[in-house]
């Protein structure tokens, strides 16, 4: 999951080598925290969210077989 968070933002951004994926399980859910530069987050986030919002639609349409919920915080 974080190789496919990575392929996605990595060419919406200007600092790829700056793109951090880390992955933490809080009370039965896999939540994956999505770091970028500081230049980047607007692009990452889009307008209104929208771009962010299709990145989370996607993680969570090929979320693995585990009864566990993914969210993805962008930070």
């Amino acid at each position: 999951m974080k190789a496919l968070i990575e392929t996605i933002v990595t060419p919406l951004v200007d600092h790829p080598d700056d793109i951090v994926v880390t992955e933490t399980e809080e009370d039965g859910k896999n939540v994956y925290h999505l770091t970028v530069n500081q230049n980047d987050v607007g692009k990452v986030i889009g307008k209104n969210g929208r771009i962010a919002k299709s990145i989370r639609t996607i993680v969570y349409a090929a979320k693995t077989d585990t009864n566990k919920r993914i969210y993805l915080d962008i930070m």
